[in-house]
């Protein structure tokens, strides 16, 4: 593990999902997954997420449509949570579904619609109290 990836890393992904997201999935952490946690810490958001070549917006987008188009649904949630945070609009992630309907399939750009709707409703309801 490179440590400075590791904390760049650590840096990006509490700027993406937030401390609380962050420090669940962090106390949630056992010795059986805590060399993943680390893996993915390092990698997706100490390499990927933690590269300027794209902004964080687009990152979201594409993180989005890949996510639907390969069927991998219970990230989603995370990731609409995301956007608020991303700059990622609701009709960006709309564009975005909509390109995976067309390259991917309708039911999985359907499913994944279906959650945004959920998870974007439950972040308002939480807005309001």
């Amino acid at each position: 593990m490179t440590q400075d990836r590791y904390s760049r890393g650590m840096q990006v992904r509490r700027e993406v999902l937030g401390n609380t997201h962050v420090d669940a999935a962090t106390a949630a952490a056992t010795p059986l997954d805590r060399p993943f946690q680390e893996m993915i810490t390092e990698t997706a958001w100490g390499t990927v997420w933690a590269s300027d070549r794209i902004s964080r917006r687009e990152r979201s987008m594409l993180t989005l449509a890949l996510l639907a188009a390969t069927g991998n649904f219970e990230e989603i949630p995370m990731h609409i949570r995301a956007t608020a945070r991303t700059g990622a609009s609701q009709d960006d992630v709309i564009e975005a579904f909509q390109h995976v309907a067309i390259y991917a399939g309708v039911p999985r750009a359907n499913h994944a619609l279906k959650l945004a709707k959920q998870t974007y409703a439950e972040m308002a309801a939480e807005a309001e109290q």
